[in-house]
């Protein structure tokens, strides 16, 4: 079973959108996404979380992936499949 995947985003975000795009090129069809304008909790959980205000922020199953960089880096780095099936 893969593991879940959960994309805290806002409503204008090009690197929102591209995380989510890699992340469909890779297989994954199930993905909670959360978008902090429309909920100021989820804000202040995320800046409480991970110390960021900014988005994307990617959680991959309890794994705080970050941004969209840190997504495109596992990949080049050829980690993110491994991510992704375990």
């Amino acid at each position: 079973m893969a593991p879940s995947v959960k994309i805290f985003a806002a409503s204008v975000c090009p690197y929102c959108a591209a995380a989510e795009r890699l992340l469909k090129e890779k297989g994954v069809t199930d993905i909670e996404k959360i978008n902090i304008d429309l909920d100021s909790g989820s804000r202040d959980w995320l800046e409480k979380e991970t110390g960021r205000r900014t988005v994307p922020q990617v959680y991959i199953g309890d794994y705080h992936v970050g941004g969209y960089d840190d997504l495109a880096a596992l990949e080049k780095a050829g980690k993110l499949d491994r991510l992704l099936t375990s």
